[in-house]
């Protein structure tokens, strides 16, 4: 008998057949059940038509854009500062501070949230309705800051010294600098910061039922009701098509945009 021979490529086996039952097969099954009618069974374009024309759930995509934009600014605006402090000064040494900035990464998510929680009611922003976005807003930031520093920080770390003191001696400012120079040159970190904070939290309805007193509906919260409540599978996979396309896009226009200004920092874009 002809022993059979192993190979490298034998190891990939199980990690197809993974994918091929955890991945694959329920995308297809979502595919299937969007575009299914839930009367007839057959072939349907209704369950999209449904969420387009329904003003709850366009209301609900509105409030998801608005709240994942909000939240990348702010993260952005307070991250980068922080990140070039820690990346451009002797304040972390031997990396202590830059664990302190992401040892929350390491809690769970839903502990952190009812942290905030508990923080929020004890400022007395947790009693009244009208302050539900914005509880909820304070929640998005506050989870997901260390994931749009760490990037940074990377990137900004790693940048060569050399071309910053070239800026200073061809006489330009430190302003000029950061802004001609060092932000530039760190896209790459900033367009992966982007990635990691815009695409969850249009989905992290955790943080909008618990810190928005169930007054803030984001497109998550809408593909948990209809599977978990409604048990219209139909309208659930349609409304999870709709994010799923959305975060394909989102995620063609950074990496354009992250390809572009790698090929900058080589020095592609300087001539």
């Amino acid at each position: 008998m002809t022993a059979l021979k192993f190979s490298r490529k034998h190891l990939g086996i199980p990690y197809a057949l993974f994918m091929a039952m955890f991945v694959i097969f329920p995308l297809l099954l979502i595919i299937y059940y969007a575009f299914t009618d839930p009367e007839t069974g057959g072939l349907s374009f209704i369950n999209f038509i449904d969420f387009f024309t329904s003003n709850a759930n366009l209301t609900a995509l509105f409030m998801s854009f608005a709240l994942a934009i909000l939240t990348t600014v702010i993260c952005l605006l307070i991250a980068y500062p922080a990140a070039y402090i820690l990346a451009r000064t002797n304040i972390n040494k031997n990396g202590v501070m830059l664990l302190l900035f992401i040892l929350p990464m390491w809690i769970n998510f839903v502990l952190r949230t009812a942290a905030m929680k508990e923080l929020l009611y004890k400022l007395g922003m947790f009693n009244s309705n009208n302050m539900s976005f914005i509880n909820t807003l304070i929640g998005m930031v506050y989870d997901y800051l260390p994931f749009t520093i760490l990037p940074i920080y990377t990137v900004l770390e790693k940048l060569d010294k050399n071309v910053l003191e070239a800026s200073a001696d061809l006489g330009a400012t430190g302003i000029q600098t950061l802004f001609k120079v060092t932000i530039p040159l760190s896209m790459p970190g900033i367009v992966s910061a982007i990635t990691m904070v815009l695409l969850p939290t249009m989905t992290s309805y955790v943080v909008s039922d618990t810190l928005g007193n169930g007054n803030i509906t984001i497109i998550g919260k809408l593909i948990e009701n209809q599977f978990s409540v409604m048990y219209n599978w139909n309208a659930g996979s349609a409304i999870a098509m709709i994010l799923l396309v959305l975060i394909f896009a989102t995620m063609i226009v950074t990496g354009k945009f992250s390809e572009e200004d790698s090929t900058d920092a080589r020095g592609g874009g300087l001539w």
